[in-house]
């Protein structure tokens, strides 16, 4: 029985299955509350309430592309459809890499029996999130809460990757050319992503942290467990506090700065500092590489 086959055909079986679903009851208009405001913001690429959801616009006028003008809210309910459907998808393959851990726990490899017990256990589990009340509701009207889901079931998907991944470089399975860390990257790219729809989406940052802290650490202690979860709530307050609104006001002040006691163009000040941002983080990441950095084994 290949494990990897029936794993991805078994998850794309339950998306199609949460798609068809969604689609069939998909709301034919704006619904209640905000959707008609994102609906409208979307199709005219407008600015929603704060904080904003810019990414979700810009998908959801990708999607009124397809749509005639008196169909365009269908159009973007079904961007929240097909979020939803693969937030499923990504459920899904979380649940296998989840029960497959718990099972190399205790046995040494992986048996036909225990390969459908895993298959039929993350498709009870994704199929029953894909009819829960709250979750239904919002795949079939365009609302944020049906993309946010998706960025976060993709990023706790990758730190599980990663776990499993790590797991194996350390064991010395695979070579040391192969690295990873690259999923931490995908993870602080998606992160950045899902900002742009909601921040719901970072609410996953702690669920990270002690997933690096179970690797890395060899013997699992109170002290340890405790700390970790210090760390992790105070990367989420300085991501939501400090680097979200942070960032904007500091361009501000580069802004009021540049125009106001330089007498320089308006948007200098801005463009002044994402530049210096921008080359803080290539400098960054290219010291990373030249020191060599990575998580210890």
């Amino acid at each position: 029985m290949n494990y990897t086959k029936w794993n991805t055909l078994l998850g794309w079986l339950v998306f199609l299955i949460a798609s068809t679903v969604y689609l069939m009851t998909i709301e034919s208009t704006a619904s209640l509350w905000d959707c008609g405001e994102y609906i409208t913001a979307a199709y005219k690429l407008e600015v929603g309430h704060p904080p904003g959801a810019p990414l979700f616009m810009v998908l959801g006028r990708l999607f009124s592309f397809f749509a005639a003008p008196e169909s365009v809210a269908v159009w973007i309910n079904a961007l929240s459809d097909i979020s939803s459907s693969l937030t499923i998808l990504f459920m899904f393959w979380s649940l296998t890499l989840l029960i497959k851990k718990i099972i190399l726990t205790q046995e040494k490899e992986i048996t036909s029996g225990n390969q459908i017990a895993i298959f039929a256990s993350a498709t009870i589990g994704s199929l029953a999130y894909t009819f829960s009340d709250s979750f239904w509701f919002s795949a079939v009207e365009g609302e944020v809460y049906a993309m946010a889901s998706l960025f976060t079931a993709v990023i706790f998907w990758a730190i599980l990757k990663w776990d499993e991944e790590m797991a194996l470089y350390k064991s010395g399975e695979l070579s040391d050319d192969y690295r990873p860390n690259r999923w931490i990257l995908l993870i602080f790219f998606m992160l950045g992503l899902a900002i742009g729809v909601h921040l719901l989406g970072i609410l996953v940052v702690p669920a990270i942290g002690y997933m690096i802290y179970f690797r890395v650490k060899e013997e699992v202690t109170p002290q340890g467990l405790i700390l970790t979860g210090h760390i992790s709530i105070f990367a989420l307050g300085f991501i939501q506090e400090g680097i979200i609104p942070g960032s904007i006001a500091m361009a501000s002040s580069f802004e009021v700065a540049f125009v106001n006691l330089f007498g320089l163009p308006f948007f200098s000040g801005t463009v002044f500092f994402f530049m210096l941002l921008i080359g803080l983080c290539v400098f960054l990441v290219r010291w990373a590489k030249k020191m060599d950095v990575t998580m210890p084994s």
